[in-house]
This record gives C-alpha cells, sequence and structure tokens, in this order.
C-alpha cells in the first residue's frame, strides 16, 4: 500500500512538473501599460524583460554578469558603450555605477534601434534630450 501510494504521488507530481508552462506571455495591452509605467514584465532566474522611461541622463552601469539587450521604442538618447568606468563604486553584488566614461563609442539612439551590451561592459545614458523609452532584456550568466 505504501509503495503504490509512493507511485501516485511521483505520477502526480511528474504530471504537474510537466503541465506546468514555463512560458511567459504578456498580450501587448498589457506591455504598453508595462511601458507607460515602467518596470518588469517577465522576471526568471536566467532572464529579466523590463521596460524603462528616462527623461534624464543617467550613471555608468557595468553588469558582471548580466548581457543588457535595449530595443528604444520611443524618444532619443545618447549611448556611450565601452571604454573604462571613472568613479566607479560597488552598488551591489555584480553591479557597479560609475560618474563618466573613459573612452568608448558614442551612439545616438532612436525608435526602433537596438543594441546589445555584453556583461562587463560599461554604458551610460549620456544625454536625454527630451525622453526616452525601451525594453530591456538581460540575459544573466549562472
Amino acid at each position: 500500500m505504501k509503495l503504490m501510494l509512493a507511485l501516485v504521488a511521483s505520477f502526480a507530481t511528474a504530471f504537474l512538473l510537466m503541465a506546468a508552462d514555463p512560458v511567459t506571455y504578456m498580450d501587448h495591452t498589457a506591455v504598453e501599460k508595462a511601458m507607460v509605467k515602467g518596470g518588469n514584465i517577465a522576471k526568471a532566474a536566467d532572464h529579466n524583460v523590463a521596460a524603462n522611461h528616462r527623461d534624464k541622463a543617467g550613471e555608468v552601469e557595468v553588469h558582471d554578469k548580466e548581457t543588457d539587450i535595449f530595443y528604444v521604442t520611443d524618444g532619443e538618447a545618447t549611448l556611450v558603450t565601452g571604454g573604462t568606468m571613472v568613479g566607479g563604486r560597488d552598488t551591489g553584488p555584480g553591479q557597479h555605477r560609475g560618474t563618466d566614461v573613459k573612452g568608448g563609442e558614442t551612439r545616438h539612439l532612436s525608435k526602433g534601434d537596438v543594441v546589445v551590451i555584453p556583461a562587463g561592459v560599461p554604458h551610460w545614458f549620456k544625454e536625454v534630450p527630451k525622453a526616452v523609452s525601451y525594453l530591456t532584456v538581460k540575459v544573466l550568466k549562472p
């Protein structure tokens, strides 16, 4: 009888695990609302998708284990990538912020642009003339 209960429990657990859908889905209405408010859209152990909106420049960022993928949905900004971070400080595990970049490449971003910034590469929204909205996909290394 105990063996039978153990088998039933095992099969039930396996069925529930198989039935769980690992896919995250948000329809366009929910995504549009998130793009207005900002914040996380989907989050898991190996990735994070977030809606972002800026109306001013930010700090230089370096993520040791996160690749950032930006998709600009509206507005424009000047993004500096690469080079060496100046005035760096740790803000959390594997997270660093700074005040400037020495060297690096400057790009003008506008609606429709995509930028992939590998882990460990400094990046900085140096100028935001009016505002910029963008989707960020973070791919997290173990």
